[in-house]
């Protein structure tokens, strides 16, 4: 940006005419190098606040989604999707310990530093910058793989700790070395250590500062819907909770809805609330509705959602409100004619570094509005039954259950034009491994409705399906959790404690029918028969006096008699939970349902490594 000498003399003539000669000649000098070197002084300041990540600079940035790394927030990831190539850009902020650090980011199929597939940015005793692609054994030594590098550097700055460098990556870049980005859960490793060094290979990331995250790196791109002006909004929010000192807290806070919802509205978007400086603290939050008379009060809770003092009436608060941006076809229900007021919010908080000094004001903001949407939306559970007869052996490196919505109930209950799924949540406790859901019509398989590979129960997400799916009466929906039971000595029950196991789809849909559970289990004779066959050919202390729970138990597990349960679980005749809204089933005979068959299986897609 340039000024003339003429327009400088000019000015300075005009000063020396007046009074304070040199205090106006110093002022005129100062705006007119301000001027001058502004560009400089303004690039300066935004290179400065793009290694910072300045909050104005977080919000306009390029990359679409983000998440924090660590608990101290000092390590942060950016990323964007792009479809239509198969790859992603990430870029990453952080702070070191020291100026030439090394930092190391990458994935694993369930956090550990082992066994993962990572891309590494060290810096060599000569200030030099390498950026290389690595993976580590099960030990976490590292190898580079120094025939693929698929660790591609796109730009990299630094400012003494401050480091932020963006790279590019192929979902599946067909080594065999390197992970397959893919729908569902991803989780994110990440190291970090001392620097400069001279080369990467046999450094052990145990041994250095690690960690994980885990995100939806797939995610929709969409853009919301922008609200109409009738749009109220209300927040549903812890107020500083002290949050313990364990890695795993569910905390609950019974809140009330306005005054206004005695009235119909539509759940139109939900949001999470997140305090600044939580982000990692605060894994997932679900709001449930208390399922009780409009006129009865509710005690106050605000606690551990599973301590013993907790008031009973409240476990009747368990209907998911699930609120998310649908466009204009279709909103929640909430209130109305004898409709409770009350809700619970809950929050699993997932303390990894056990720290004591953990305060959340947490929640989640429901937007809603009495301008009805064309259609109500619902939420239908299919999958497993809650029962001890869905079991699962120990020592199993691979057990899989199915739970079915089968043809007979979706027929009977489901209206002649069908219902649209368009988000879900997988649901199993703490051995459950990977849950898919299946589509069937006909014998023939449809694309699957959801797949978790890495599915971990710390991070149950309701996801809006990248395609809809429309489901027709005598179609049927297939739930399949597998588990891993290898460090158990006895067999895990199907049931409602965290011990217990459960396999479940929440899919949330419109129209809303009167469908509410779609839900199966072995059929009770055929189990019953099942338990008479390992006492008298298999010698076990079954008896047909016992209950099905004391069956399991008595049960002296080995590989044969655990495959054999398993090949007696996708044989056997099906009870079917067909349950209306009012708890009751819909009307028909819902036991010895035959298992649903697929004659036409789903084909599998290919993976495009022409170039391998």
């Amino acid at each position: 940006m340039g000024i003339s000498h003429e327009l400088v003399n000019q000015c300075l003539t005009y000063i020396t005419s007046e009074r304070n000669i040199q205090l106006k000649t110093l002022r005129l000098l100062l705006i007119i190098n301000i001027i001058m070197f502004s560009p400089i002084i303004i690039l300066f300041y935004f290179h400065f606040n793009q290694i910072q990540g300045s909050p104005q600079e977080l919000r306009e940035s390029n990359l679409t989604f983000q998440t924090a790394l660590d608990v101290d927030n000092h390590f942060r990831l950016f990323w964007t999707v792009d479809y239509e190539t198969q790859s992603v850009t990430l870029e990453v902020r952080c702070i070191l310990d020291r100026m030439y650090d090394w930092f190391a980011i990458g994935f694993s199929d369930y956090g550990s530093i082992g066994n993962s597939d990572l891309c590494i940015l060290w810096t060599d005793r000569k200030h030099k910058i390498h950026f290389q692609d690595i993976h580590t054994d099960n030990n976490s030594f590292v190898f580079t793989d120094d025939e693929s590098n698929d660790c591609r550097l796109l730009n990299v700055r630094r400012k003494a700790k401050l480091l932020r460098y963006a790279f590019h990556r192929d979902f599946d870049t067909c080594d065999p070395n390197d992970y397959i980005i893919e729908e569902g859960t991803t989780h994110i490793v990440y190291a970090t250590g001392r620097g400069p060094i001279s080369r990467v290979d046999g450094i052990r990331l145990i041994d250095h500062k690690h960690g994980f995250q885990r995100v939806q790196l797939l995610k929709l791109l969409e853009v919301l819907p922008k609200l109409a002006s009738n749009t109220k909004m209300v927040d549903f929010v812890n107020s500083e909770v002290n949050v313990p000192d364990v890695e795993t807290t569910y905390w609950c806070r019974r809140h009330a809805l306005p005054p206004e919802l005695k009235n119909k509205h539509h759940v139109i978007q939900y949001e999470a609330v997140i305090q600044e400086g939580n982000e990692a603290l605060v894994h997932h939050m679900e709001l449930f509705h208390c399922e009780v008379s409009g006129d009865q009060e509710l005690p106050e809770w605000n606690g551990a959602c599973f301590a013993p003092e907790k008031p009973k009436i409240l476990e009747n608060c368990k209907r998911v409100i699930a609120a998310w941006a649908m466009g204009a076809g279709a909103g929640l229900p909430i209130g109305g004619n004898n409709y409770s007021l009350y809700v619970m919010l809950e929050i699993h908080y997932n303390n990894v570094e056990l720290k004591n000094d953990w305060i959340d004001s947490s929640g989640i903001r429901l937007y809603y509005t009495d301008k009805l949407r064309q259609h109500d939306a619902g939420v239908l559970e299919i999958g497993l039954e809650y029962t001890d007869k869905n079991s699962i052996p120990p020592h199993q490196q691979s057990f899989q259950l199915s739970g079915y919505c089968t043809s007979e109930c979706t027929r009977a209950s489901l209206p002649p034009y069908g219902i649209t799924i368009f988000a879900s949540q997988l649901h199993t406790h703490l051995t459950g491994a990977r849950v898919w859901t299946q589509h069937l019509r006909g014998g023939v398989e449809l694309p699957e409705v959801n797949r978790d590979n890495h599915y971990s129960q710390h991070f149950q997400e309701i996801r809006k399906l990248k395609h809809p799916v429309n489901v027709f009466p005598g179609d049927v929906l297939i739930n399949t959790c597998d588990y891993q039971t290898i460090g158990r000595t006895n067999i895990t029950l199907g049931g409602f404690a965290i011990s217990d196991e459960m396999c479940v789809n929440y899919i949330h849909y419109y129209p809303k029918s009167n469908l509410e559970v779609c839900k199966s289990s072995v059929d009770t004779q055929y189990l019953r028969s099942y338990f008479e066959y390992m006492r008298e050919r298999e010698g076990q202390s079954t008896s047909a006096n016992a209950s099905v729970k004391q069956n399991y138990l008595s049960i002296e597990w080995n590989p044969n008699r655990a495959l054999f349960l398993d090949r007696f679980y996708h044989s056997s005749p099906l009870s079917m939970q067909c349950n209306q809204s009012s708890g009751d089933r819909f009307p028909g005979y819902w036991n010895g349902i035959p298992v649903p068959e697929i004659h036409f299986p789903l084909k599998t897609s290919k993976r495009n490594c022409s170039k391998t």
